[in-house]
C-alpha cells in the first residue's frame, strides 16, 4: 500500500444550492493516526463522506488505498436490526449453524468462505469495545446509545479495513467506553482519520490537519502540541500587528508633514515671485512645477500609508483569534453558606421500577459549589439533574430548593423557542432590560450585527449554546444554580472554548454531567460525585 493512503486532487464540492463547501482541495492522509478539527460547519464531515464515497465530488477527485470502513457521526441502524446484522455476518453465522445442522448444501459453504471462525472474531471484537454481554441475535433497540456507537465501531473493524474514518467516534461514549476505545485505536494500525472535538481522544493522535478556510495546514504532534504551535504562531502574528499598527501611524504622520511642508512652500513661493516681479506666465510655470512637485511628495507617502495598512490587514488576519465570551455575572453569585438544594432519600421510577438504589440518593449543594456528576451511561445521572431542577419530582423522598432560580440546560439545549430570533429570545428571558442593553449583551456573547436577528431554529451548535446561556444567564432572576447534561457533545473545540470562559464567569453553583475530563478540569470542579449500581458517592477527579 502507497505510504498516502487517502489522496485528494483538486477536489470540489458544492451543494445543490451551488454553495461551495470546497474549491480545488488538494491533500493527502499518510499511515498512522490523524485527528482532523476545526470549526463546525467548515465542512469536516462532508469531507470524511467524499473520501468514504457517500458524496460525489463536483469537481476533482479523492482516492483511499486499500479497504476503507467508515464510522458516521449518525449510525444508519434500524432498531429491528440484530446485532449480527449490523455486524455484516448474520449471513454467514446462519449458514455455518445450517452446516452443523447437517445441510451440505453448496450454497452454505459458498457463503461461509474462509469465515469460519466469524462468530469468535465477531465475539472478540465485542468484548474489546466492552459489550461482553451483547448477545448476537439481540435487537438494536435495548442497546444504549453509547453501546450501539461501539458497536458501529466493532462491524468496521471486523472488515480489517486499511483506512478507518471516524466522526465524533466518542460522542455519547462514557468514560469506561471512551477508554476501551482509546485503546482499540492505540493498538489498531493502519491508516486513522478521525473528526473529534475530544481533546483526549485528539492527543492520541500522531498529526493534526486543521481545516482553515478551504485549506489543510499540518502540524506534527497530538492535539497539545498542536495548540502550542498554534498559540506561539499568534503570538508572532500579533507582534507584527502592533509593528504593523505603529507603521501606519508613522506613515500617516508623515504624509501629513509632507503636507504641512507643501503648504508651507506654495506659501512662501508666492510671496517669493511677487516679490521677484517675474513676468506672469514665467510665475505660473514655477508655481505648476511646485505643484507637481508637492503632488509627488504627497502620492510617495499615500502609498506608503497603503502599502502599511495593507501590511496591517494581513498582519490582522494572521493574527485573528477566535472569538472569546466576555461575561461579567454578579447577579449569580451565591453566599458560601447558603443551601442551594437539598434532597433526601430522592428516588425516580420508570415503567414501576427505581432508578436509584436503596432507600434512594441523598444530595446537598451549599453556597457556590460546582460539582461534577460522573457514572457510567444509564445509571440516572440525568434523571438526578431533572429531580435537582424540578423538571420532574421524586416518587419517594423530598427535594427542597431555596428561594431563586433553577436553570436546566438540556442535552438537546432546547430551552429557547426556535421560531423567534435570538433577541427575541432574549427579549423573553430578560424583559425588564433595555433594548440597548441586550445588544450589548448579545455583542458579548459574539452575536453581532444580523446575527442577533436570526431564528434560533437555523443556528449552528455552537450558536445554539451561546445563545442559550445568553438567555439562561441574563435571565431575571438570575439564576443561582446551573444545571448541565453533557453540554460539550457536539460543540467544536471552539465553542467548548467559550462555553469554558463563561463557565468560569459564573458565580452561582452548578451540577455538570460530562465525560470529558479536560472539560471538567478548565471548569475548575471543586466536588465530584459519582452515580453507580443505584448509589451516590464522593469520589476523586479523574485520573
Amino acid at each position: 500500500m502507497s505510504d498516502n493512503c487517502v489522496v485528494s486532487s483538486a477536489l470540489s464540492f458544492s451543494w445543490p444550492d451551488d454553495t461551495p463547501v470546497f474549491e480545488d482541495l488538494s491533500f493527502s492522509v499518510p499511515a498512522g493516526r490523524t485527528g482532523l478539527v476545526a470549526p463546525n460547519g467548515a465542512g469536516k464531515t462532508t469531507l470524511l463522506k467524499l473520501i468514504a464515497g457517500e458524496l460525489r465530488p463536483t469537481g476533482g477527485s479523492v482516492t483511499v488505498q486499500g479497504v476503507l470502513g467508515y464510522l458516521p457521526q449518525h449510525l444508519p441502524f434500524a432498531g429491528g436490526q440484530t446485532v449480527a446484522q449490523v455486524l455484516g455476518v448474520d449471513r454467514v453465522i446462519a449458514a455455518l449453524h445450517a452446516i452443523e445442522a447437517g445441510d451440505a448444501a453448496e450454497e452454505h459453504f459458498t457463503t461461509v468462505g474462509d469465515d469460519w471462525d466469524v462468530t469468535e472474531r465477531s465475539r472478540a471484537e465485542l468484548d474489546r469495545l466492552g459489550l461482553t454481554d451483547v448477545a448476537l441475535d439481540r435487537r438494536l433497540d435495548t442497546l444504549s446509545g453509547g453501546q450501539v456507537i461501539s458497536l458501529g465501531l466493532a462491524a468496521q473493524l471486523l472488515r480489517r479495513p486499511d483506512v478507518l474514518l471516524l466522526d465524533e467516534p466518542t460522542n455519547n461514549l462514557d468514560r469506561e467506553a471512551r477508554a476501551r476505545l482509546l485503546a482499540v485505536l492505540r493498538s489498531w494500525h493502519g491508516c486513522l482519520l478521525v473528526v473529534s472535538h475530544d481533546r483526549q481522544l485528539l492527543d492520541e493522535m500522531e498529526r493534526i490537519a486543521a481545516l482553515e478556510r478551504g485549506e489543510i495546514r499540518w502540524f506534527g504532534g497530538n492535539h497539545s502540541e498542536y495548540e502550542r504551535a498554534v498559540l506561539a504562531e499568534r503570538e508572532v502574528a500579533e507582534r507584527q500587528v502592533r509593528q504593523a499598527e505603529q507603521d501606519v501611524k508613522r506613515q500617516k504622520r508623515e504624509l501629513q508633514q509632507a503636507r504641512e511642508r507643501a503648504a508651507r512652500r506654495a506659501s512662501t513661493a508666492s510671496r517669493n515671485l511677487a516679490d521677484a516681479g517675474l513676468a506672469r506666465i514665467v510665475a505660473g510655470q514655477l508655481r505648476r512645477d511646485a505643484q507637481v512637485s508637492a503632488a509627488k511628495a504627497t502620492d510617495v507617502h499615500t502609498s506608503r500609508v497603503r502599502d502599511a495598512q495593507a501590511r496591517l490587514d494581513q498582519a490582522g488576519e494572521a493574527a485573528r483569534r477566535d472569538d472569546h465570551i466576555a461575561l461579567d455575572l454578579p447577579d449569580t453569585s451565591v453566599p458560601a453558606g447558603r443551601t442551594v438544594f437539598h434532597g433526601e432519600g430522592m428516588q425516580a421510577g420508570y415503567d414501576g421500577r427505581p432508578v436509584f438504589g436503596g432507600t434512594g440518593v441523598d444530595l446537598s449543594i451549599r453556597g457556590p459549589e460546582r460539582i461534577a456528576l460522573l457514572g457510567p451511561n444509564g445509571v440516572g445521572k440525568s434523571t438526578l439533574l431533572r429531580l435537582i431542577g424540578g423538571q420532574q419530582e421524586p416518587v419517594a423522598g423530598t427535594a427542597v430548593r431555596a428561594r431563586g432560580r433553577v436553570a436546566y440546560l438540556s442535552q438537546r439545549l432546547d430551552l429557547l423557542d426556535p421560531d423567534r430570533t435570538v433577541a427575541e429570545n432574549l427579549a423573553a428571558f430578560a424583559p425588564s432590560r433595555m433594548a440597548s442593553d441586550r445588544m450589548n449583551l448579545l455583542a458579548r456573547f459574539l452575536f453581532r450585527g444580523d446575527r442577533v436577528h436570526l431564528p434560533v431554529g437555523v443556528l449552528s451548535g455552537g450558536e445554539l449554546l451561546r445563545a442559550t446561556l445568553a438567555c439562561v444567564l441574563y435571565a431575571e432572576p438570575a439564576p443561582q444554580l446551573l444545571l448541565l447534561d453533557e453540554p460539550t457533545n457536539n460543540l467544536d473545540l471552539t465553542s467548548v472554548t467559550q462555553l469554558e470562559q463563561a463557565l468560569r464567569a459564573y458565580q452561582g453553583a452548578f451540577v455538570v454531567v460530562s465525560h470529558d475530563d479536560r472539560f471538567l478540569t478548565e471548569i475548575t470542579v471543586h466536588r465530584w460525585l459519582r452515580l453507580a449500581d443505584g448509589r451516590l458517592t464522593e469520589t476523586r477527579p479523574p485520573g
